[in-house]
């Protein structure tokens, strides 16, 4: 159990990397299927494996909606980092999603590749996200490839950037909380794109969004 509790109704940013900085997302089937796990493992009660579950939404012909332990606002995964921006809807919600994605991405990617212990540095960092800093660090997060230079982030297929400028509708994030603050995906853009060159020049800036 964690030392700090993360409280419900709260939007935190939630991040990580592999294990001594080694990339965790080798092909584009790894981003794959730990998105999956992101629309899968939100839920409250556990549902076993990934495998067990699409198993049982084949026989039965359907797929379970079950009540939400987070929602997701936006993220970005990197090759050897992620990002989130989640907002706790149930006690230990964050906890149990990230227990949940950690545990079985980590055993995906060790059958896959033949390696064993532990992939990511420890236990997720997250941190209560500041009014003042909210639509910020939704550019940050967003647009994350860009701010480390590796990808233009309107390109790039592993964040949900795409989704906010109205070019693909994955439906994994609500996006409302954000975009109520702009007129449409082209007014966001242009405000994202300000930020994340003040973010790639000043690096103490970077510093302030992760405090």
């Amino acid at each position: 159990m964690r030392k700090i509790q993360l409280v419900e109704n709260e939007y935190y940013h939630i991040y990580n990397r592999g294990v001594d900085k080694r990339k965790v997302f080798l092909d584009d089937f790894d981003y794959q299927r730990f998105l999956k796990s992101m629309k899968e493992f939100n839920s409250k009660d556990p549902i076993g494996s990934l495998y067990e579950k699409g198993f049982k939404d084949k026989k039965n012909n359907l797929e379970a909606k079950l009540p939400k332990i987070i929602e997701i606002v936006c993220y970005c995964l990197n090759p050897n980092h992620y990002h989130f921006i989640l907002k706790q809807l149930k006690e230990r919600g964050i906890e149990k999603f990230m227990q949940r994605i950690g545990t079985g991405y980590t055993k995906y990617f060790n059958q896959k590749y033949k390696r064993s212990g532990s992939l990511f540095q420890g236990t997720f960092k997250s941190v209560r996200i500041k009014p003042n800093a909210f639509f910020y660090l939704s550019a940050y997060v967003n647009c994350n490839c860009e701010v480390h230079g590796i990808a233009k982030a309107e390109i790039y297929r592993w964040s949900s950037y795409s989704d906010y400028l109205g070019k693909t509708k994955y439906g994994l994030c609500d996006k409302q909380v954000v975009m109520s603050e702009f007129r449409g995906g082209e007014d966001y853009k242009k405000f994202a794109k300000e930020n994340v060159e003040v973010m790639r020049e000043k690096k103490e800036f970077e510093k302030i969004l992760l405090e």
